[in-house]
């Protein structure tokens, strides 16, 4: 009790205090050591919350995880009262893509916004820190535009989640639209087509040198087993995962021989349950599933509730003619190419979601954020009520967005829980995801730390660069 009581005097009037000291960071009193008083910690292993909690970081680690009963505060630390709040790993978005922002017409948007594609990616990039994402993986944008935005990130440039990026993905063909798709020859900047193993090799080689942490692969079916094994032994040799999309068996069983990390947009289809060959080849060859649901899910939801298309977010995150040009393509959202399938093709999605935790496949939370009314400030929590909703236990659903990722990047050492010697990627929210997971919306994401560094929270400016930031060690 005597400890408790030294803790809450150094934390004073709680938000009132925090209030003061970040005022104080910002005019150049710089504290070497930050400490997360209070409140219940989920650290990611999936064990009993801890109540009363302690997190010390030490520049951008974790160097203490206890109690307010076992743990002294540095004298000096600056600290942020979590008295009544949750404290959680920063949340991780296994499939985003900053290139779009929710248009409803991508026939019109990509020709409109060639050229302003990194302003759009830091825009979107905003977004998801302030949600509470701390790790993204990028499945789709320029790659030059793709790495710059990962390197501004990563020099505190630009506030942003620390990013995995994949840049342009491969496939063999661009599909001429047919009946009500929209034509994917707009998109053909961020679509490589390959020919044969040799240019299949090159392309990927190609990604690999310049720097991204992922390579992207569609149209299994259509490629050749000469042209996935090409692209598949360029990417062991780099030392990077593979994200596939892949449905059909067969399509399963060259995910599986090529040695790919995910397959993405499981779920999908209007065909009821997977095929038990495909089940026990996922789970054997230890394949993630990311079954994007908010995305298969999204029309639903917006024709239960279209008020979401006027949440006040969008107008205040983007630029006047960009918010008019997004908001009036979703005017007539049913009408849309893009949702031409919505009313019938998902109905199976739920039970094959179930069907996939239920026999042991590892599942990430993936949203396929970006795309018509999936917006970024949104998506990951959205999908974590989904999971929720289709029977999966919520302390489960939180490892799926931070633990399991972390793990799918070979990024373990570094994130995915709360442990002392991991990077400091801590979330601090209102109310109990455990219960509801509504606590994590934006509007209730009260602290967002990155690496040691807070991004939000009570007299923190989210458009200052990071670099500028005096309490930057």
């Amino acid at each position: 009790m005597k400890n408790y009581l030294r803790v809450c005097g150094l934390v004073g009037m709680g938000t009132l205090a925090l209030v003061s000291s970040r005022s104080s960071a910002l005019q150049g009193q710089a504290p070497g050591q930050l400490a997360i008083v209070g409140g219940m910690l989920i650290d990611g292993h999936e064990g009993v919350p801890i109540q009363n909690s302690v997190i010390l970081v030490e520049g951008d680690r974790i160097s203490h995880v206890g109690t307010v009963s076992d743990t002294e505060i540095p004298a000096g630390a600056r600290v942020i009262d979590a008295n009544g709040l949750t404290v959680m790993p920063g949340l991780n978005e296994a499939h985003a893509h900053l290139i779009v922002m929710g248009h409803g017409v991508y026939d019109e948007y990509f020709p409109r916004y060639m050229g302003r594609w990194r302003e759009i990616m830091e825009i979107s990039a905003r977004q998801l820190l302030m949600a509470g994402v701390t790790t993204a993986r990028d499945l789709g944008a320029p790659l030059e535009d793709a790495i710059w935005v990962r390197e501004e990130i990563n020099a505190g440039r630009m506030a942003g989640p620390r990013l995995f990026v994949s840049g342009p993905f491969l496939q063999k063909s661009l599909p001429v639209p047919q009946g009500t798709r929209y034509d994917y020859r707009t998109q053909a900047f961020v679509r490589w087509t390959v020919d044969g193993p040799e240019d299949a090799a090159r392309k990927a080689r190609q990604l690999v040198d310049a720097g991204v942490d992922v390579i992207k692969v569609i149209q299994l079916a259509e490629l050749s087993p000469e042209e996935r094994m090409a692209i598949a032994g360029e990417a062991r040799r780099a030392g990077l995962h593979m994200a596939v999309h892949a449905r059909s068996v067969e399509e399963v069983r060259a995910a599986a021989e090529m040695g790919v990390g995910s397959i993405e947009h499981m779920g999908g289809g209007s065909y009821p349950l997977y095929p038990e060959e495909a089940l026990r080849l996922i789970a054997e060859n230890g394949i993630v599933a990311s079954v994007t649901s908010l995305v298969s899910k999204i029309y639903d939801i917006t024709t239960e509730y279209p008020e979401r298309l006027d949440n006040p977010q969008l107008r205040a995150d983007l630029p006047p003619d960009m918010y008019e040009d997004i908001r009036s393509s979703l005017n007539h959202f049913s009408r849309l190419n893009y949702f031409s399938g919505a009313k019938h093709a998902n109905r199976h999605h739920p039970a094959k979601v179930r069907q996939l935790y239920e026999n042991g496949v590892r599942l990430v939370v993936g949203t396929d954020s970006g795309t018509p009314m999936n917006f970024h400030y949104e998506s990951t929590w959205q999908e974590m009520d989904l999971f929720v909703r289709y029977g999966i236990p919520p302390m489960k659903v939180i490892s799926m967005a931070t633990r399991y990722p972390a793990l799918l990047y070979g990024a373990f050492d570094d994130l995915g829980t709360l442990e002392p010697g991991k990077l400091a990627d801590i979330i601090v929210v209102n109310g109990n995801p455990l219960r509801n997971m509504s606590a994590l919306q934006q509007n209730n994401v009260i602290h967002v730390i990155k690496g040691g560094v807070q991004y939000k929270g009570p007299g923190i400016d989210p458009s200052r660069p990071v670099s500028d930031a005096p309490w930057r060690d």
